[in-house]
C-alpha cells in the first residue's frame, strides 16, 4: 500500500491544520481540488518574508528591495524550468488561474478578426468559459463547445469536426476536468488545433499538483495554473505564454512596473513578463509557492501521484461495494484523484452537510461547471478530491460516512 513508501505521518505533521477537530471529529480534509493546504514551510516563508525582506521589487536600489526581487525572479526561473519554457520571459506572475485566462481572453482575442470563433469544451470551469464569452462580445467572435462522452472523456470528434470547418483560431481546454478528474489528450488537440491555425490555452489548475508538466510536449500555446492548489499560498497564478504570442498581445492593465517610458498623452510599454505584470505583485507569495515546490520535490510528484490514485482507487472500489444505487460521473482509466458521485435519492447539499458533522470536508454544489452539470443532467453533487497528505484510514471513514448518510436519510 502506498503508506508504506511515503512517510505519510512525517509528511501529515508538516500541516498542522490536519490535527484539529471538526464538529469533535477529526479532520479528514477532501477538498482539495477547491484548495490543497498548506504546509510549514510555506508559511515558515511567508513569515519570513514579511518579518526580514519586505520591501517593493523593481524598484528599489536597496538591499532589501533587491534581496525580495531576487527571490521572486528565482521563482519565475524555477517555473520556467519545470515547464520547459524556453525562456522566463514566458513566465507572467498573475492572481491565479482566473485572472490569467482573463489576461489571455482579453488580450490575445483582441488579434482576432470579427467572426473568428473559440472553441472549448462543456467540462470546462467558469473561469475557462466566461472570460471567453466577455472577449466574444467585445471583439464580435462566436463561442462554439465540444462535449463528452457517457465515460466523461471528451469527444474528439466533436473537436475534429468543428476545427475542421476552419473558423475556429482558440482552443481553451482543461488539462484535468475539476469534476469529472478526467485527463484530456491535450498534445492530440494541440496538434489538431495548430492544423487548424488555431493557438490552444490549457487551463492546468487541477493538473499541476498531480503531474509534471512540459508545455513544449503538450504543444500549449497558453498555460495556467494556481499556487493554492499546490500546497502553496493564495493570490499567485501562472501564465506561460508563447513568447512570440505574448509579444503581440497589448497590456492587459496599466499602472507602474508595466511601463518604459510615460507622458501625459502617451505611454510605451515594458519588455516581457512585465508588460503584463502592472502594480506590485504579491511577492511574498510567489516567494512562499517556492517553498511549495521545495515540499512537491521532497517527496517527488511521481510518488505522490502513486499514493493519491491508490487512495482513488480504494474510495471507487469501496463506494460501488457498500453504496446502492451510487452514481460516480467520471469513468475514463485515466483519471486524476477526484471522485464526484450521487447517493441514490440524496441530495448533494444534505450528504455534504452530514459528512461535515462527521469532520470530512467534501465539495458539493456545481462545482463551477454548470455547463458539465447540463450535460449530465444534474443539478450538482459530491466531489471529494485526494492529495498527499490523505491516508486509507481516511478513505474508509469517508465511506462510512457515507454508508451512515445513506441510512440516516434512507431510513
Amino acid at each position: 500500500m502506498p503508506d508504506t513508501k511515503l512517510d505519510i505521518e512525517n509528511i501529515r505533521g508538516q500541516f498542522a491544520i490536519l490535527s484539529r477537530k471538526v464538529n469533535n471529529r477529526p479532520l479528514v480534509y477532501l477538498d482539495n481540488a477547491a484548495t490543497s493546504q498548506t504546509p510549514a514551510r510555506v508559511l515558515d516563508t511567508l513569515e519570513e518574508m514579511y518579518t526580514c525582506h519586505h520591501a517593493n521589487v523593481h524598484r528599489g536600489v536597496h538591499s532589501i528591495s533587491q534581496e525580495a526581487t531576487d527571490r521572486l525572479e528565482h521563482v519565475r526561473h524555477r517555473v520556467a524550468l519545470r515547464l520547459g519554457a524556453a525562456s522566463d520571459e514566458e513566465i507572467v506572475f498573475t492572481r491565479g488561474t482566473t485572472e490569467s485566462v482573463n489576461l489571455v481572453a482579453d488580450t490575445y482575442c483582441r488579434l482576432l478578426s470579427p467572426g473568428a470563433e473559440i472553441l472549448v469544451t462543456v467540462m470546462e470551469h467558469h473561469s475557462n468559459i466566461v472570460p471567453w464569452q466577455l472577449a466574444a462580445r467585445r471583439n464580435g467572435l462566436k463561442i462554439r463547445a465540444a462535449g463528452i462522452r457517457p465515460d466523461g472523456s471528451l469527444d474528439l470528434d466533436t473537436v475534429s469536426a468543428i476545427l475542421g470547418e476552419g473558423r475556429v483560431r482558440l482552443v481553451a481546454v482543461c488539462h484535468v476536468s475539476n469534476v469529472l478528474g478526467t485527463v484530456n489528450p491535450v498534445r492530440s488537440i494541440a496538434d489538431m488545433a495548430h492544423a487548424a491555425g488555431a493557438v490552444v490555452l490549457v487551463d492546468g489548475a487541477q493538473a499541476a499538483a498531480h503531474m509534471n508538466i512540459n508545455v513544449s510536449a503538450l504543444g500549449a500555446d497558453f498555460y495556467a495554473f494556481s499556487s493554492h492548489k499546490m500546497y502553496g499560498p493564495t493570490g499567485v497564478g501562472v501564465l506561460y505564454g508563447r513568447r512570440e504570442l505574448l509579444d503581440r498581445m497589448p497590456p492587459y492593465q496599466g499602472g507602474g512596473e508595466m511601463i518604459a517610458h510615460v507622458d501625459i498623452d502617451h505611454a510605451t510599454f515594458a519588455d516581457l513578463p512585465f508588460k503584463f505584470e502592472a502594480g506590485t505583485p504579491d511577492f511574498t507569495a510567489v516567494a512562499a509557492f517556492d517553498a511549495a515546490f521545495d515540499f512537491i520535490d521532497s517527496i517527488g510528484i511521481d510518488a505522490m501521484a502513486i499514493h493519491e490514485h491508490a487512495l482513488l482507487d480504494e474510495a471507487t472500489r469501496l463506494m460501488l461495494d457498500r453504496l446502492p444505487g451510487v452514481r460516480i460521473f467520471g469513468a475514463t482509466p485515466d483519471k486524476e484523484p477526484v471522485i464526484s458521485f450521487l447517493l441514490d435519492g440524496i441530495h448533494h447539499y444534505d450528504t455534504g452537510m452530514l459528512l461535515d458533522q462527521l469532520g470530512i470536508a467534501v465539495r458539493t454544489g456545481h462545482h463551477c461547471a454548470q455547463p458539465l452539470m447540463t450535460a449530465l443532467g444534474i443539478e450538482g453533487c459530491v466531489r471529494a478530491s485526494f492529495a498527499v497528505y490523505n491516508t486509507m484510514d481516511e478513505v474508509h471513514a469517508f465511506v462510512d460516512g457515507l454508508v451512515r448518510v445513506q441510512n440516516i436519510l434512507k431510513n
